[in-house]
């Protein structure tokens, strides 16, 4: 799972990581992102950054708050799953982010520890996406919605969850991003796990259990 994420990162970096993409003048670092927060996303129909709304709501769906319970998708069944399939054919993204959160069990504890991971060098990377659109009656503007996608996890990760974001390779992102539609066959190849080798993993302070809270102090190690 992947409930709460990061993108701290500051523009340029953001601007050199993702080098064929189109980057917004100037973002706000975000330390807590949250389930119903617009995030920033790189859809497969343009080469820029969008903000799309973290919840994804199928477009046949009667009632927008179902985006509350698909957060994230299985990466084993979304060729199966009715509220996946077809964006999974035809409407990837990749969901920028420097680092997210899990919440461990610790024996004897009845709270859950948090835990912040991300990549050994600091530098953002992408999560594999699907979006929506969806408009009901009466609506101006249609909205755009996305989940991130999870497989299991690494070997660094395996005790702390039991399932991790799928981490896109930048070798991947093209593939990914190809506006034809493509098979199951074709696309579930780069659903995998990220190199436990390449990632690192710290406990944090409970302050970041309040989702209002964001600032730099979510993502300092205890």
């Amino acid at each position: 799972m992947c409930g709460r994420f990061t993108l701290a990162s500051d523009t340029e970096t953001l601007t050199q990581t993702f080098l064929d993409f189109e980057m917004p003048v100037d973002m706000a670092p975000r330390y807590n992102i949250s389930p119903t927060q617009d995030v920033t996303v790189i859809p497969n129909t343009e080469n820029k950054v969008e903000f799309f709304h973290w919840g994804l709501i199928p477009f046949w769906a009667k009632d927008p708050r179902i985006g509350n319970r698909m957060i994230n998708a299985r990466s084993e069944t979304l060729a199966e799953k009715p509220s996946f399939r077809t964006a999974y054919q035809r409407r990837r993204c990749l969901i920028l982010a420097d680092g997210y959160y899990e919440w461990q069990n610790i024996p004897g504890d009845r709270l859950k520890q948090p835990v912040y991971i991300r990549l050994k060098s600091q530098k953002p990377f992408a999560l594999a996406g699907l979006w929506e659109v969806w408009q009901a009656d009466g609506m101006d503007e249609p909205l755009r919605s996305c989940t991130i996608i999870t497989c299991e996890p690494n070997a660094l990760l395996e005790t702390i969850h039991h399932r991790m974001p799928v981490i896109l390779s930048p070798d991947n992102y093209a593939q990914w991003l190809s506006p034809n539609e493509q098979t199951a066959a074709a696309l579930q190849p780069l659903l995998i796990p990220y190199s436990d080798e390449e990632m690192e993993a710290y406990p944090v302070s409970r302050f970041v259990n309040r989702p209002a809270n964001n600032s730099p102090e979510c993502i300092a190690p205890i």
